[in-house]
């Protein structure tokens, strides 16, 4: 086997071949001009933003749909709408983005961390009911990387404990559960839109839901508290609103607009063709790592579809002949592979709720919520070993600009060679540390 790049050898994946994410086409083109030719740039009821939620609902399979201007807010959105607050507790994973925990702190309620299913990395069902307390409220899953999380068994605990369920699918548009989307298979969800997701507009957010009361409490959130009817759109006076209106409660500015509605309704026209290379992709490489020696591939379950936002392989040192430290052979193999052209991030660097923001409970100010709520809650480090032993034993294949969706199928192929290659020198990667 050739000598590694990190060491001076030729790298196996020659530089510019993979293709940049977003991928930006003449419809993404054609509908940017569109708006601004219509000189129609913002508003509730504008065409662009009540065409992205209605194609959306549909593509979902959702009865109501919102559009945002973040995915944080749509999942702030749904807190509110499902009337938690002061003191309340939601239930969540440990191995998440920090939005999920925040858009809990929001509503001034309290996020409550599980640990994860160490072959799925989704939140692990069987430790949910021993974080349900007298003050617990919803429990929000995140299907996280793009695997939707094991719902028939969340379900059936909200349920029986009377608990809201709302998805952070995030990292998941257009994964399946049961042959049901992701998104419809709780009381409510919140999607990003933001520039690294499958689905992109550069930054936005999109709430759903099927429950009427529901979403009419998140329209009220996502503008000012106000609540009315709205004169049809008239496109000759786009910036005057007839119309009744009334603040009925505690509301932010959470609108999108004209202009990423645009990019982001020809997106998810090309949407299904982007999961469908993903999962490909996917497939070619899973069959080409499955069989390296301590090397662990991301699992699907066969009742599941994945969109594989995340390509995340796990790492076993010993397995390949090393005596480093997990995290420390995760560092230097992970520098081998981008010495090799290989795009590999490290995505999360601890559990969430080992962050310092969490661990101080800074919060609003003195503690609070934690302590304006007598609550006993805390953040020890080490409370969630299988996230800690994820994140320091894996990386991800694909980065944020060059994620795995547009790759062609032969740029996996030379990814899993360059794989190959590092597994053969693994020994060698003591060395290989400080370069």
């Amino acid at each position: 086997m050739a000598k590694l790049a990190l060491m001076g050898g030729r790298p196996v994946v020659e530089k510019g071949v993979a293709t940049r994410w977003p991928v930006i086409g003449g419809a993404e083109r054609k509908g940017i001009l569109e708006v601004l030719d219509s000189g129609i740039l913002n508003g509730p009821n504008a065409p662009q933003v009540r065409g992205l939620e209605g194609e959306f609902s549909r593509f979902v399979g959702s009865k109501f749909c919102l559009a945002t201007n973040s995915g944080t807010a749509a999942l702030h959105m749904a807190v509110a709408a499902g009337e938690i607050g002061h003191g309340d507790e939601v239930i969540t994973t440990a191995f998440t983005y920090v939005a999920t925990a925040l858009s809990i702190l929001y509503q001034n309620a309290i996020p409550i961390f599980v640990d994860i299913d160490p072959a799925t990395f989704n939140i692990d069902p069987k430790l949910i009911e021993e974080k349900i307390t007298p003050r617990t409220r919803a429990i929000m899953p995140v299907h996280i990387h793009g695997l939707p999380c094991d719902m028939d068994a969340i379900n059936d605990i909200a349920r029986r404990h009377g608990l809201l369920v709302i998805e952070d699918a995030a990292q998941a548009h257009g994964a399946t559960y049961h042959g049901k989307n992701a998104g419809t298979l709780g009381d409510m969800a919140g999607f990003s839109l933001n520039a690294t997701k499958n689905f992109a507009c550069g930054e936005g957010g999109i709430f759903v839901t099927g429950n009427a009361k529901y979403a009419a409490a998140a329209r009220r959130v996502r503008l000012h508290g106000i609540e009315g009817e709205w004169a049809p759109f008239d496109p000759t006076r786009p910036l005057d609103e007839e119309g009744t209106e009334e603040i009925t409660a505690l509301g932010w500015m959470y609108l999108t607009q004209e202009l990423p509605a645009a990019f982001a309704r020809a997106q998810l026209r090309r949407l299904p063709e982007f999961n469908e290379n993903a999962a490909a992709n996917a497939a070619v490489m899973t069959k080409r790592l499955a069989g390296l020696p301590g090397v662990t591939p991301p699992v699907c379950p066969p009742d599941r579809t994945h969109v594989y936002h995340k390509y995340r392989v796990r790492l076993d040192p010993r397995a390949m002949g090393s005596a480093l430290p997990a995290s420390r052979f995760r560092d230097v193999f992970f520098k081998a592979l981008r010495a090799e052209g290989v795009e590999a991030t490290l995505w999360g660097d601890k559990p969430i709720p080992e962050a310092d923001f969490f661990r101080k409970r800074d919060g609003y100010g003195h503690g609070c919520p934690w302590s304006c709520h007598d609550s006993g809650v805390v953040y020890a480090p080490g409370s969630w070993p299988r996230t800690s032993e994820l994140i320091e034993s894996s990386l991800c294949i694909g980065s944020q600009s060059f994620p795995i969706f547009p790759q062609p199928r032969t740029l996996m192929e030379r990814y899993a060679d360059a794989f190959e290659k590092v597994v053969a020198h693994a020994a060698d990667l003591r060395d290989a540390g400080d370069h």
